[in-house]
This record gives C-alpha cells, structure tokens and sequence, in this order.
C-alpha cells in the first residue's frame, strides 16, 4: 500500500531528537550527531510512504489507541497514523520505557 502521508513532528519528539543529536556530538562529535539523525529523519520518511510498517506497540492501553513504533539504530521512533498524517511523538533510546514517557503525555 503505497499512500504518501503528510509527516508532523510534534514539539517532544522534536526536543528529543535534538537531544539525541547533542549527545552524539559530545560523544562522537558531528559525523555521528548527524549519521543517527539522519538515520531516524529517514525512517520517518519513510513512514510517509507505509505508515502501517512499524508494528503496534506491546503495551496493550497504547496499542488500543493506535500507538505504533518504528526502529532507527538503537532509536525507537513512537507514532500514530491519524486520518492521512503519520504523527510522532517520541524519538526515544530502545532501552527507554516508552508505555511510561507516553502515559506521561497523553493519560
């Protein structure tokens, strides 16, 4: 199913990436920060062309709500398909406790 979806960012998930991108630099310096930005820019992206790709989130609350997420390296990139837009809402490390960071913003 090829449908070009419209990509919004929202503000934490924006903060986030960001973040990401200052770690990498402090820790690997500039190739790195923009190697796994680009990274997880690109897997969104690519969610513009197969929204549904990235399998439902384990929790069962969030999976009810449509919660879906997609890996970029070692980056979980949390989202939903809502009508013809792919909404992100975290960028966030795989070993983050994402039920937790989303309940936090929308329960």
């Amino acid at each position: 199913m090829d449908m070009s979806c419209k990509l919004d960012i929202l503000s934490p998930a924006q903060a986030e990436l960001e973040e990401i991108a200052r770690v990498h630099m402090a820790l690997s310096g500039p190739q790195s920060a923009r190697q796994i930005t680009d990274k997880i820019y690109d897997a969104m992206e690519q969610l513009t062309r197969f929204p549904l790709s990235g399998p439902p989130v384990r929790d069962e609350q969030l999976r009810a709500g449509g919660y879906r997420y997609i890996l970029a390296g070692k980056y979980l990139v949390i989202y939903r398909l809502l009508g013809d837009t792919v909404v992100v809402y975290h960028t966030a490390h795989g070993a983050t406790d994402y039920p937790k960071l989303l309940r936090g913003s929308f329960f």
